[in-house]
């Protein structure tokens, strides 16, 4: 070929690359909808999966998009109302005509939203619940990411069963995810023999905790379980703290994940157990947590807990969908994940025939020193449990039963 020739032919190599990009600058974006809790009782981890999903946001366009296209959040404050939930969702795809969904944080806003999104037809992944009654209503576009409620406690109660520790009372908010992973609790207890001493739901903790924590403690049972919203969890210290003594093992949910829980609950942090999705420590044998670390920090100046992290693997198996299916119809990425077997950031992901997570476990973590440290499973230990806990008149001794 000529010199010529092969100028023109690089000239028009060079000028169809620029045609192709900017056809696909003109291409709409991809327009994802969604609502945090601004404000309300989900406000604090609802805040935690907002950024993640910014991040991600800027992490897709960095690297050319989907589909050749732009991703947008399209945000909506729901202030942890249900209510509120079902108009936003309805508005988001009928008036917003957003390409996809991602859910709320929490079962009872998820119950909420997912109806919506299912009388659409609209895949929603559950980046935020682990209630089992989101699928128990035979929808078909709603999955689940978070290990169900149901499995929370069972590392808790196992390890109270290896050292020793017979009896639990366990306490419920009267809530969707609260009553799930409570009867969990329960069920797995009976599993490792251990005598549940009291099984207790209430309506409202500010009036309901002050005249039930009497009966734990006269009930005095080895470990005590509390299923519940942050509020709840600080307020059960706060009577603890003034009570005759403390149960030996304390498990609480949700409360305890958050890097605050130390500095809110003081010297009363000491010893807690809570169960967890995930923790940011290079212990999570799991692909891309360095990395997720390491942008999370970069952009918000704070360490990620999980409720940040599963958000991301949310987006990240929305991604795989509609790259693999090359598609924006939900019929195909239903079906896509519906099949889906793969290794996120936060672990394994993979569903039942209904939707509900089977894949991913949760762990446990426990406040030692004033940090977290992981005592479950073995494989992922950076400590092991203590029991040692603080409190007026702690009648218990550490056992040493293995």
């Amino acid at each position: 070929m000529s010199r010529p020739a092969a100028v023109s032919w690089l000239v028009v190599i060079v000028l169809g690359f620029l045609i192709s990009s900017a056809a696909s600058l003109e291409l709409p974006p991809i327009r994802i909808g969604l609502t945090v809790s601004k404000s309300g009782k989900y406000q604090t981890p609802s805040s935690m999966i907002h950024r993640a999903f910014q991040i991600w946001e800027q992490d897709t366009n960095n690297r050319g998009g989907l589909l050749g296209r732009e991703v947008q959040l399209v945000v909506y404050d729901d202030q942890s109302n249900e209510k509120l939930v079902r108009h936003l969702y309805e508005q988001l795809i009928i008036t917003d005509k957003v390409d996809l969904v991602f859910s709320p944080y929490g079962t009872p806003l998820t119950l909420a939203a997912s109806e919506v999104t299912e009388r659409h037809k609209f895949v929603m992944l559950a980046c935020g619940a682990s209630g089992e009654e989101n699928w128990s209503r035979g929808y078909r576009h709603l999955f689940g990411v978070y290990a169900p409620a149901s499995r929370y406690f069972i590392g808790f109660l196992d390890i109270m069963a290896r050292h020793g520790l017979m009896s639990v009372a366990i306490l419920y908010e009267q809530s969707s995810f609260n009553i799930s992973a409570a009867q969990g609790a329960r069920e797995w207890a009976a599993r490792f023999g251990i005598k549940v001493a009291l099984f207790r739901g209430y309506k409202q903790g500010a009036s309901d905790l002050p005249q039930i924590i009497p009966e734990v403690i006269k009930e005095n049972p080895d470990g005590l379980i509390l299923c519940a919203y942050p509020d709840d969890g600080y307020l059960l210290l706060e009577l603890l703290r003034n009570a005759p003594h403390r149960p030996k093992a304390l498990g609480m949910a949700i409360t305890p994940t958050f890097p605050e829980f130390v500095v809110r609950a003081k010297d009363m942090a000491e010893g807690v157990f809570a169960p967890s999705q995930w923790e940011a420590t290079v212990r999570m044998p799991f692909p891309g947590t360095k990395e997720f670390l390491e942008k999370f920090m970069a952009a918000k100046g704070e360490i990620p807990q999980y409720h940040a992290t599963a958000a991301f693997a949310t987006a990240e198996v929305l991604s795989k969908a509609v790259t693999a299916t090359g598609s924006l119809d939900h019929g195909k990425i239903r079906d896509y994940i519906q099949n889906l077997d793969t290794v996120t950031v936060i672990g394994r992901f993979k569903v039942d025939h209904t939707g509900l997570q089977i894949g991913h476990n949760p762990i446990l973590i426990q406040w030692q020193k004033g940090k977290k440290e992981i005592v479950y499973p073995t494989s992922m230990r950076t400590a092991p449990p203590l029991f040692d806990l603080p409190g007026k008149g702690n009648v218990h001794e550490n056992p040493q039963k293995n």
